[in-house]
């Protein structure tokens, strides 16, 4: 059983017991949430397709733990003299262990 759910303006394909790296939401670890932005379910190989969501179902999760992703180093340079750009990034995420698919 899978879902395919989204979060954050992205779509992630889930199954029970998937660690999943969303954006950070500020919650306390050991919390649960409940996403019911269900795109779509396959259920003993039945396939339900929601427009746009899925009627009824839910996929719950567990907080694990908040951090940070590692650093993405965007360099921009032209070819003039001390003509450069250098930035760095950290996403910060809220990784979640997917527990129940319900459908």
């Amino acid at each position: 059983m899978y879902a395919i759910i989204k979060n954050g303006g992205k779509q992630y394909k889930v199954h029970e017991g998937d660690y999943l790296n969303l954006d950070k939401m500020s919650l306390e670890p050991k919390s649960t949430i409940e996403i019911s932005e269900v795109l779509a379910v396959n259920a003993n190989g039945e396939m339900r397709v929601g427009t746009p969501f899925v009627a009824g179902a839910k996929v719950e999760a567990e907080v694990v733990v908040e951090g940070k992703d590692k650093k993405v180093i965007t360099f921009k340079k032209r070819r003039r003299k001390d003509s450069k750009r250098k930035r760095g990034f950290r996403r910060e995420f809220t990784r979640v262990k997917i527990t129940k698919i319900a459908a």
